[in-house]
């Protein structure tokens, strides 16, 4: 019972979650300068593409690095996948056990909490009139003068959980058998980017058959250009 509790709740928070996204991404579509937005994340995943060329390069490393540009800072539009994810979530909530669940909401958690740092981005770049034209300097400037270095730092602890969840998950056979079951009726019943996603993702983590050098690579990174940013107003 006190699981049914905890599912049904955690089942709430993923839903307002997933709905803050979809609101989030629907009110650029019509919006003067909706590319401001696909631009910045282009931007931001050429500059992944440097910081990690030696995770790219690496035949160990390079599905999980491509995994992290295309589907988690990539430019794509995920509208799709939200409303697949909202659809389905009374489902997920009555077959997944609690702890799945909940490792699906950090997930959509970063996803909102990184959607929202990146619509403060472009509002940031535009104020100063660098929203067309972004360098490494209107950046740096845009991300100092948003602030948020709490949300900044949830949004690298929230990789970090993710992508350890991500490579336990890959230990368990029943999980990779479930999702090649799943992909015709998920293809039929209209979740096929929801699947796909899925899949993409635990495909690259089980190739590298073992994510605790990777995940502490992209954490150090990522945490140290943080810390440079916030610090340093040259940057």
């Amino acid at each position: 019972m006190d699981e049914k509790l905890d599912k049904d709740a955690i089942g709430q928070e993923l839903a307002s979650c997933i709905a803050e996204a979809q609101q989030l991404r629907n009110a650029r579509v019509s919006e003067p300068g909706a590319q401001d937005y696909p631009r910045l994340k282009e931007w931001q995943a050429a500059r992944l593409a440097r910081t990690y060329s030696d995770l790219l390069a690496s035949p160990r490393y390079r599905p999980a690095a491509e995994f992290f540009l295309s589907d988690l800072y990539g430019p794509k539009d995920f509208r799709t996948r939200d409303d697949e994810l909202a659809r389905v979530v009374p489902i997920m909530v009555h077959v997944l056990p609690a702890r799945a669940l909940m490792t699906l909401l950090e997930a959509v958690k970063m996803d909102t909490l990184s959607e929202s740092l990146d619509t403060a981005m472009v509002l940031a770049l535009r104020k100063h009139g660098n929203a067309k034209a972004i360098d490494w300097p209107a950046y740096a400037a845009a991300y100092r003068s948003c602030g948020r270095m709490k949300d900044r730092k949830l949004q690298i602890a929230l990789i970090d959980k993710i992508g350890k969840t991500l490579d336990r998950l890959t230990h368990i056979p029943l999980i990779r058998i479930s999702l090649k079951l799943m992909s015709g009726p998920a293809q039929l019943s209209g979740l096929g980017d929801l699947h796909s996603f899925l899949h993409r993702g635990f495909d690259a983590f089980s190739f590298m058959k073992g994510a605790d050098e990777f995940l502490a690579i992209v954490t150090q990174r990522e945490t140290a250009l943080m810390e440079e940013l916030f610090a340093n107003p040259d940057a």
